[in-house]
């Protein structure tokens, strides 16, 4: 018959030739052509298409135009807030049934409509298996249904912005998540997600979810950020590029809304190849990897030495024949060009299946060996389907050069040896470690980017935290931003006034600060006066600045990997030898807080024994909050466990000057972190005090450093700092807002709050021993990995 191929299957085995695609959008199109290829936004539960919009064209992989979408104007931004706003009111007025109830019938409409969110997601090069896609649903309808069991002392955001230039399912992992938690949302897709996202949000509508609870508009870059500087809205997220997510962070910062930024589309994984793997199921697992059109990360692909010609002649044999692979965009081919070009100076090999063409949007599968893990190739792979390959000697190089990267995303290892697939994925500072396998993902387990990854967490228990606080917890105070010069910002450190007739012979004594576990002055030689509630000066303290935290994190980062491999059962007895060591120094302790603060003895007393008790809360902690082994629907086994984020900076607030800096210091240090802390420029004297106490305790030198100064001043330095890898703040608004401009490049968590606003609001109780506050302060002090191990 015509059209059937007369090849023989023994022939057809030689030659491997690709088959004929058989790619059909039909259904696709058809829904395409009922809105007329022509799509506006859907909001309040409909679609609407203003006119007098700027329209912007979507193409599929033949960069042929399938339809246009509209770009929204300040006006669609307001009714699509006002709409989330009185769809959140809505939502969270509905009992956890009837919100798992709609999530439940949303999987069994996608299971009726799969054909036309499959075809959308092909044309838009974005694919996602609708299977995948039921799978969320229905793992975050159980969730919705259990959040007032399981988290009942826990309430929603409000209205959330979710910004995605990924996949649809990296998209609906957080969409989904914030749903199920009783939050409303609005959707600002990618070029590549705008279609899904549109019959999603109609499908979801089928499902019965009320109208304003999910909304997608479509728009420019900056759309997120001017949704996000709505007052009604109260928290963005972000999953896509490092470039946009720094425009976003930049323009937000300073509007009083918590941020999170998912940048895997940046970042780049290590394909790590031992000698103990079985070569060719490795080679295999490259070849799927690699050359994929669409790639949710880039790759470097690292073999050992001893397997690296073996390896090199499989890739060799495998790769001969593929056809070209279609760029994203005609413009990466000449990213494509110049890289390989520069990596052929630098001594680069190639091997190519085939001749580049010499124009269009065509390139062929490449792998560019005998690179340094400095070269440009290696540390920012180009897109497209190019591959850098690095060698190693041994196992502990190889997982040394997967930690050389800034981004923190994911591993791919393989080897046949069970011992060094764990201690291998143990030691690689990722979110995700895949052991003889790759891009298995499931809602179940958490998807944690570090460094310069990402800054939250998605998927799994943990994920849900993100679209929530604790009802206790004062919510992130709305404002407008301040005109900072962000160069400038704590450049001038604050002094306090001295008083006329002050004699220097009056102060009872100097205290210095804790650096690098030493007492020590300031770097610069200057200090400044620590003043009473009257205006009197009790005491000197050093004013530190950029040099002492610079001395203190190094220290930091040469104590925190020995204290993170101690057992937790060590660091609980360390820390309740800082409690025992408090409990003796318990009157000193009063008398600091009630010369610095003015409160009674009593009250003193009473804050004094309450810092003993959460010290000692804390250590009893350390050996109980362990992650879990949940039971994915793929064979093999899957693991979640938290780890420490590394050195952290930690503003101190004026309240409970003592309780406050004993919360944060425990919850940090039992989970394995080095801390480096700024005491409250108003209220020095019970840190100063403390660390008599630490230095008669077994927590190691080093570990903590407390060091004292201008807040502004010793904020900047810290921002700046590339190892800090998260930090506490506690004060102005200036300083939040500098704290969320600065902190995207380098990436850091941030947990931030304006004294000003909480002081107005009643802020955080840090007598209250609640269990939500609790585990809120743990949350903060770890990030997630998830270890998958396939079965045979």
């Amino acid at each position: 018959m015509a059209g059937i191929s007369t090849k023989t299957v023994h022939e057809i085995f030689q030659t491997m030739d690709y088959g004929s695609s058989t790619t059909n959008t039909a259904t696709a199109q058809s829904w395409l052509e009922k809105h007329s290829r022509s799509l506006g936004f859907f909001v309040d539960g409909k679609f609407s298409r203003p006119a007098d919009r700027q329209t912007q064209d979507v193409t599929d992989s033949k960069a042929a135009v399938v339809c246009s979408t509209v770009c929204a104007k300040d006006e669609d931004v307001v009714a699509a807030v006002s709409s989330a706003d009185q769809g959140f009111k809505t939502w969270r007025e509905l009992s956890c049934y009837q919100r798992a109830k709609v999530l439940l019938k949303l999987a069994s409409v996608l299971q009726r409509h799969s054909q036309c969110v499959s075809e959308l997601c092909e044309l838009s090069q974005s694919s996602t298996s609708p299977t995948v896609l039921i799978r969320l649903a229905q793992y975050y309808a159980s969730w919705a249904q259990l959040r007032d069991t399981l988290m009942p002392e826990w309430t929603p955001h409000g209205v959330v912005v979710v910004s995605d230039d990924c996949t649809v399912y990296f998209l609906m992992l957080k969409v989904l998540p914030a749903l199920s938690m009783g939050n409303a949302v609005i959707v600002v897709p990618g070029k590549t997600t705008t279609l899904p996202a549109l019959l999603l949000a109609q499908l979801f509508m089928e499902a019965g979810i009320p109208a304003g609870v999910l909304n997608v508009v479509t728009g420019s870059e900056a759309l997120a950020a001017k949704l996000a500087q709505n007052p009604q809205v109260n928290y963005l997220t972000y999953c896509g590029c490092k470039q946009t997510g720094e425009a976003v962070a930049k323009a937000v910062a300073g509007w009083g809304v918590p941020m999170s930024f998912s940048l895997s589309q940046s970042s780049v994984c290590p394909f790590i190849i031992f000698d103990s793997a079985d070569l060719d199921s490795a080679v295999d697992g490259v070849i799927e990897l690699a050359f994929k059109k669409k790639r949710d990360f880039q790759w470097v692909l690292c073999v050992q030495e001893s397997v690296l010609d073996s390896v090199v002649a499989r890739l060799k044999l495998r790769m001969a024949g593929m056809k070209c692979v279609s760029l994203i965009t005609e413009t990466d081919r000449n990213l494509i060009d110049v890289v390989v070009q520069e990596a052929q100076q630098e001594g680069a090999t190639l091997i190519q299946s085939c001749p580049p063409p010499t124009t269009g949007g065509l390139y062929p599968p490449t792998v560019l060996c005998g690179l340094a893990p400095s070269c440009k190739s290696v540390i920012s792979p180009p897109p497209g389907p190019v591959l850098p390959l690095i060698s190693f000697r041994s196992s502990a190089e190889g997982v040394a050069l997967g930690n050389h990267s800034p981004y923190g995303q994911a591993a791919s290892i393989w080897t046949e040896d069970l011992t060094l697939a764990l201690e291998s994925a143990k030691s690689l500072c990722l979110g995700t470690v895949w052991v003889n396998c790759h891009s298995v993902m499931d809602p179940a387990l958490p998807i944690c980017g570090r460094r310069e990854s990402g800054n939250c967490t998605d998927g799994g228990r943990e994920g849900l935290y993100q679209f929530l606080r604790p009802s206790l917890s004062p919510s992130f105070p709305r404002s407008s931003p301040s005109s900072i010069n962000y160069a400038a910002f704590g450049s001038v450190a604050s002094n306090f006034m001295i008083p006329e007739g002050f004699d220097p012979s009056s102060v009872p004594r100097f205290y210095p600060q804790l650096v690098s576990g030493q007492l020590r002055k300031a770097d610069s030689g200057c200090s400044r006066s620590v003043l009473a509630p009257g205006g009197a000066v009790l005491a000197h303290c050093p004013d530190g600045g950029r040099k002492d935290v610079r001395n203190a994190v190094e220290a930091a980062t040469k104590v925190q990997p020995g204290w993170m491999k101690k057992s937790p059962a060590t660091r609980s007895q360390s820390i309740y030898s800082l409690a025992d060591s408090l409990d003796k120094r318990r009157l000193d302790m009063a008398v600091s807080i009630q010369t610095q603060t003015g409160i009674s003895f009593e009250e003193a007393e009473k804050e004094v024994e309450l810092s003993i008790s959460r010290l000692s809360d804390w250590a009893a902690r350390c050996d109980k909050e362990q992650g879990g082994t949940p039971f994915p629907p793929q064979s093999g086994s899957a693991l979640s466990t938290p780890e420490a984020l590394g050195v952290l900076g930690v503003i101190l607030p004026s309240s409970k000057p003592l309780l406050s800096l004993v919360s944060l210091l425990a919850a940090a240090v039992s989970m394995g972190n080095a801390v480096v802390m700024v005491p409250s420029e108003k209220y020095p004297l019970p840190a100063l005090e403390f660390i008599q106490v630490l230095q008669a305790s077994d927590i190691p030198a080093g570990l903590v450093s407390i060091i004292t100064g201008g807040r502004d001043q010793l904020t900047h330095a810290l921002a700046n700092h590339s190892v800090i890898q998260s930090i506490w703040y506690w004060g102005s608004k200036e300083g939040c807002q500098f704290l969320q401009y600065s902190c995207i490049s380098p990436l850091k968590r941030l947990w931030l709050h304006c004294e000003e606003e909480e002081e107005k609001e009643a802020g955080r109780n840090w007598s209250s021993s609640n269990p939500s506050l609790q585990e809120e302060l743990w949350r903060k002090a770890v990030v997630w990995k998830s270890i998958w191990i396939p079965s045979a």
